[in-house]
């Protein structure tokens, strides 16, 4: 008997111990402040303490690794980096932004270029191939050359998050297409209040040898944007439209915006006064009246490109643009020349460029088709949109050069 109570004591004596061992590995664990980066990553910034400076390494592969370094006075920082998917965005398919949705209503959004990006925007305004007119002959001869050449450069297309203004998307006919906030048209607003009233997908394009404002990129009216439309064709003073689409090729490309005889687009009215079939385009003549006053505009038509690819001869386009100039030239002191085909970027880009290209032959002897390019998507993002139609923005510079050539020796 003695010797089981002393077995059971002893029994209970290592169930106590082991009970207590148990308790102390429960018991809560107080950890030191770490001496990291994240140690107050919830904190707000202060303003009397320095920012981080936070740096972007992109490897080969176009991977990227945040890298931050403190300043002087460290103040750990409370946005979050995260990629962004959108399509080729400043020319490349990576892009960050800062997360405020821990925040509050601390800052506006702010958009932070990524080191690709900023490359991008100086090869866009620095990029440069002079050609002359033998070198040009030349290098439309070599398809493999301009294809190279096209893919190196950057489509330069535009975040949604850059616009700030609410519901803009239902304005554009492509979600992807967006207009450059620096270089985009603003409409002057029906009441101070409504920002989205100002907003329309269209971009100031500077012409030949950098003149601002000679030219508008826009996408093709939509049913809900017909109106905007002519509002900024009256505000803007132009005297020519270039229209270079179907109304539908396959899908819908552009609603019919101007009427048969007389219509009336918010305050604008829009007479047709004669319309002329030409072999390749229809041009019609319009008088635009508001109130008292009254705007003469001229309508061309070209419905023989067709989409996403190019025409088998570079003649009708190239008299097209000689007749545009022409007005152009006719109508000095008013407004931009509006030119939209469905998205505005790539049959209106060829338009436009093979535009200043002629009349940089026409005074130069030579022309740069790359800068001329380039400029191009930096006022308006993908402007010029496949290495065909970059191949046919060659081939009518050689037609109007031979053009040149031709009237040199008479």
């Amino acid at each position: 008997m003695i010797l089981y109570r002393l077995k059971e004591k002893f029994q209970l004596s290592l169930r106590q111990d082991k009970e207590k061992n148990q308790e102390i590995h429960l018991s809560p664990i107080v950890l030191q402040p770490a001496h990291s980066e994240d140690k107050t990553a919830n904190s707000m910034v202060h303003p009397e303490q320095a920012p981080k400076v936070l740096s972007v390494v992109v490897d080969p592969q176009g991977r990227y690794t945040p890298e931050i370094k403190a300043t002087t006075s460290v103040c750990p920082s409370p946005f979050k980096m995260k990629p962004i998917g959108l399509q080729e965005r400043r020319g490349s398919n990576v892009s960050l932004t800062l997360d405020m949705s821990s925040l509050g209503n601390v800052e506006p959004f702010v958009a932070i270029p990524t080191p690709r990006e900023k490359v991008a925007m100086e090869y866009l305004q620095s990029a440069s191939r002079i050609l002359t007119r033998s070198q040009l002959r030349d290098v439309v001869a070599s398809s493999h050359l301009l294809q190279s050449e096209f893919m190196e450069i950057p489509m330069n297309f535009v975040d949604p998050k850059e616009i700030d203004i609410p519901r803009h998307g239902t304005k554009n006919r492509y979600k992807t297409i967006l207009p450059n906030p620096l270089s985009r048209v603003c409409l002057r607003p029906k009441n101070v209040t409504d920002s989205l009233s100002t907003y329309i997908n269209a971009n100031y394009i500077r012409g030949y040898s950098g003149k601002e404002k000679a030219f508008i990129a826009t996408q093709g009216p939509m049913i809900n944007t017909v109106n905007d439309f002519w509002q900024m064709v009256w505000q803007e003073d132009s005297p020519v439209i270039v229209m270079i689409t179907k109304l539908k090729e396959k899908n819908e490309k552009c609603v019919l915006y101007w009427p048969e005889k007389r219509g009336i687009y918010g305050k604008v009215e829009v007479l047709v006064i004669s319309v002329n079939e030409c072999d390749n385009y229809t041009v019609r003549n319009l008088v635009l009246k508001q109130g008292s006053h009254t705007q003469r505009v001229k309508h061309y038509w070209y419905t023989s490109w067709p989409d996403h690819k190019t025409p088998d001869s570079a003649q009708p386009l190239l008299q097209l643009m000689l007749d545009v100039e022409e007005d152009r030239l006719a109508s000095a002191g008013r407004g931009p020349v509006v030119v939209h085909c469905s998205a505005g970027i790539g049959r209106t880009g060829c338009f436009i460029a093979t535009s200043i290209g002629c009349r940089q032959l026409r005074e130069e002897g030579v022309v740069d088709a790359l800068s001329i390019v380039c400029q191009l998507r930096v006022d308006r993002g993908g402007m010029v949109q496949t290495s065909e139609q970059y191949e046919f923005v060659h081939h009518a510079l050689c037609l109007y050069e031979s053009r040149l050539s031709a009237e040199t020796v008479q």
